[in-house]
């Protein structure tokens, strides 16, 4: 039996490579809108936020309600994408489909704290949109109390189209956002880091000491305040510790002389 010598044996690591192109994430889709549409449901808006996690800066949501006949291609998660296509899709998705924007500031974070402040701003962000929606899916684990139906999705700003368009819009505004604070507060480089706790920002934290817009309550920052700024620290009382009570004791007696002693 001659064998053709010249056909290519199977390499070795071509299971490897199927697997790697099967695991590859599958863009975000408009099919969960479609079966909402064909059931007379709509308007529908998809909404995410961005700035959980820096330790300055706000947060920002954003809502979007796409236009079925007119969806921007290229749209997906925004932390698939690059600076540059965020920005090129930012304007697109605001020219074609209904879009707002809600900011939770640094103050109401320390105040309420991050997750009560993110879904403050995304509840703010439908409620500021054109066109009231019917329909909202919410990117994460929380539904948000609307007047309308809302759907919480877990990665579903790599799954719903609408909220990976609301993920452009909330990322692009806070970049910008930062880009701005930069100039108000230099040396920090919110220009670059976007206020996310790289090690940069935690030198220029233990240099320069936080600003206005910094997160009182994230522990780095804490912790520069309590150095740059200790009299704004309340100390923490010991629970255990033991008060010192004085007790008076009258030691005046009075003797009736009439009692005969």
């Amino acid at each position: 039996m001659i064998r053709d010598k010249s056909a290519k044996k199977p390499a070795k690591d071509a299971p490897e490579k199927a697997a790697e192109k099967k695991a590859a994430p599958a863009k975000a889709s408009f099919r969960r809108e479609r079966a909402l549409i064909k059931r007379g449901v709509w308007p529908i808006a998809g909404c995410d936020e961005a700035g959980r996690g820096p330790l300055a800066g706000p947060v920002v949501a954003a809502a979007v309600i796409l236009d079925p006949d007119r969806i921007p291609r290229g749209i997906d998660d925004s932390k698939r994408l690059t600076a540059e296509e965020r920005e090129k899709l930012f304007d697109k998705i605001c020219a074609t489909a209904q879009v707002s924007v809600a900011v939770a500031s640094p103050a109401r974070i320390d105040r309420d704290n991050i997750l009560r402040a993110s879904l403050w701003a995304l509840k703010r962000a439908i409620v500021a949109l054109p066109e009231p929606p019917r329909h909202v899916f919410v990117d994460g684990r929380d539904r948000l109390d609307t007047s309308c139906d809302c759907e919480a999705v877990i990665g579903g700003d790599g799954i719903v189209l609408s909220i990976a368009a609301a993920s452009i819009v909330a990322k692009v505004t806070r970049d910008r956002l930062m880009c701005a604070l930069a100039l108000d507060c230099p040396g920090y480089g919110f220009e670059q880091h976007k206020g996310y706790g790289v090690p940069e920002h935690l030198d220029a934290l233990d240099r320069l000491g936080p600003t206005i817009h910094h997160r009182s309550f994230f522990a780095p920052v804490a912790a520069a305040r309590a150095k740059h700024m200790p009299w704004t620290v309340e100390p923490v009382r010991d629970l255990f510790e033991v008060a010192e009570v004085e007790v008076l004791v009258e030691t005046t007696v009075e003797i009736d002389a009439s009692a005969g002693l």
